[in-house]
């Protein structure tokens, strides 16, 4: 997952990476409903969709591709962390994912290591980055998602691509279109939407 959204983000630009890989949290909220207002919310995200990939001359089909990979990669994580939390107790599961992804990782890296002799800062930012945009958050994922329902996690995910395109803009000067922005809005909206629907209709069987 984070493979693909980084090499997405190093050819499309931090905004439009993660707002792509933000469908995936937004397909887990609308699977299997047949409910109009999923349907309409769906519509309005693939509308938006269409917009922030629309033909232009510097169009990257690949980073774009890239991007949505990360979005099934994402979606799938929700859903098998869930599940992972509820029949693992304490960190077994997210410390046996981490080993499983750390020895098919390791000849790669060996490679990469061999071809590009590090230096001690750049061994010293990978390290931070990987602890920073891997072992924190996935366990604050795993942490959470034991407490609250995997569409009440998308709730709580769906500030995260206003954050990546703010961050892209102030920081790395990647500034959007209007209409890219709006579109964004739109699918931040829909998965609010089809969240908070989806947690209604849990509160009505519940009741």
């Amino acid at each position: 997952m984070n493979l693909t959204l980084y090499t997405a983000i190093d050819r499309i630009g931090l905004g439009l990476a993660v707002i792509l890989e933000f469908l995936g949290p937004l397909a887990v909220a609308l699977a299997g409903s047949r409910r109009r207002i999923d349907l309409a919310c769906a519509l309005a995200a693939a509308a938006a969709v269409v917009v922030l990939t629309r033909p232009r001359p510097s169009t990257d089909y690949f980073g774009i591709g890239l991007a949505l990979l990360a979005a099934v990669c994402w979606g799938c994580y929700i859903l098998l962390n869930r599940t992972v939390g509820e029949r693992l107790p304490g960190l077994q599961g997210s410390a046996a994912a981490a080993a499983v992804s750390g020895l098919l990782y390791l000849p790669v890296g060996a490679v990469v290591l061999w071809l590009h002799q590090p230096t001690v800062g750049a061994l010293l930012c990978a390290l931070a980055a990987g602890v920073l945009s891997s072992a924190v958050p996935f366990l604050a994922d795993l942490l959470a998602l034991r407490r609250v329902p995997a569409h009440f996690f998308g709730v709580f995910m769906s500030v995260n691509p206003v954050f990546a395109s703010l961050a892209g803009m102030l920081v790395l000067g990647q500034h959007l279109e209007l209409a890219s922005w709006v579109a964004i809005a739109v699918i931040v909206t829909a998965n609010a939407v089809a969240v908070g629907a989806a947690a209604n209709r849990s509160k009505g069987k519940t009741a």
